[in-house]
């Protein structure tokens, strides 16, 4: 998740590479990779896997379960499908599933650690609380706790006890210290509206909404249905600049034209798409969702989609569903779902009550 913060020092030329929407940062990490096994001691990961569908996070009727099959198609949806197709599509030029971030579960036992806040938090966007932090757990694209790789490092946590979704951006966690980027606690019993924890505000996603909600997983797809939108990114070259449409309530560092997409912007495939010619059950499933949740812009980077890693849940991808399963779709197979009036980025965070 790149801030337009950030984006306004570090301007659009920041590369993305591979599935980290960010590349590097000037965030300093504090002390070694220490061993991830040994942080958060005090209670045991909770392994029990998450409900299918949204059923596992906020009351239904949110924007992120919305059935959007018979939405109106927005006025820009030509304009800006026929753009998106001309100037390179889904990033890497095909649709490609990304399976590395987890949803950490926390019970009772795991211990609530306060983090030092790093240059990739904001006030008043995000929550500067303690975080649980279940042992033998990691964060999206690493083996533990440790933010080695450099990437986005996010840390998804449902913790139980307080029906709360932490999820911050650029946690990294040692034996000897907790530093961390934007942190958004989200009230899982909440019937949260467009405007999410509030307008003009980031989370530790880009557009300023959840992320695990839209993560599909392989129970999911196992089970035959994913009951809630999806998660999409695309190179911040091919999102617009400057505006952002509802239920996106912040951009990253996008640096497209008018004819680009927008923050938040509903991609549905379309009905007459034929299911039937895709590889296999699996990618069908993930298609009949696209039909009538779609899928909702979410950051910058180059993978499409992002899916759950399958450490924690009972099905697993393996058989099931591989990255390039959906690269059959094409962006010319989309419609943009009517987004409503385009707002303007000021950065002038108004959190919801």
């Amino acid at each position: 998740m790149m801030s337009s913060r950030q984006a306004a020092v570090v301007g659009a030329a920041l590369a993305v590479v591979g599935g980290a929407r960010c590349g590097t940062t000037d965030q300093q990490r504090a002390g070694d990779a220490g061993n991830p096994a040994d942080v958060g001691s005090g209670g045991t990961a909770d392994t029990t896997p998450l409900p299918p569908g949204n059923t596992g996070f906020f009351p239904s009727g949110t924007p992120w379960d919305r059935d959007v099959s018979t939405a109106a198609v927005d006025s820009e949806s030509a304009t800006v499908i026929a753009w998106l197709a001309a100037n390179g599509g889904w990033g890497t030029g095909r649709m490609q599933i990304d399976f590395s971030i987890e949803v950490l579960v926390a019970d009772a036992a795991a211990p609530m650690r306060t983090f030092t806040t790093t240059g990739d938090f904001y006030t008043p966007d995000c929550d500067h609380v303690p975080v649980p932090v279940p042992a033998g757990g990691v964060l999206e694209g690493e083996t533990g706790y440790a933010c080695a790789g450099d990437g986005d490092c996010h840390l998804l946590v449902v913790h139980k006890p307080t029906n709360r979704l932490f999820e911050m951006w650029r946690a990294n966690i040692t034996a000897a210290a907790f530093n961390g980027g934007c942190l958004a606690v989200w009230d899982l019993s909440r019937k949260y509206g467009d405007v999410g924890r509030g307008d003009q505000c980031t989370s530790a996603d880009a557009a300023g909404y959840p992320i695990a909600p839209l993560l599909f997983t392989a129970d999911e797809v196992a089970a035959g249905a994913i009951n809630h939108a999806i998660r999409f990114i695309l190179p911040n070259a091919r999102i617009r600049r400057g505006v952002y449409v509802r239920p996106a309530t912040h951009v990253g560092g996008p640096s497209g034209p008018a004819t680009a997409v927008p923050y938040g912007a509903r991609f549905r495939l379309r009905a007459d798409y034929p299911l039937a010619s895709l590889p296999n059950d699996g990618a069908r499933v993930v298609a009949r969702a696209m039909q009538r949740y779609g899928m909702l812009l979410a950051d910058g980077g180059n993978i499409a989609l992002t899916a759950r890693v399958d450490r924690s849940t009972t099905a697993k991808w393996a058989g099931l569903l591989a990255a390039r399963d959906l690269q059959a779709l094409m962006v010319t197979d989309f419609q943009m779902v009517d987004a409503g009036p385009r707002i303007t980025v000021t950065n002038d965070c108004v959190r919801a009550p």
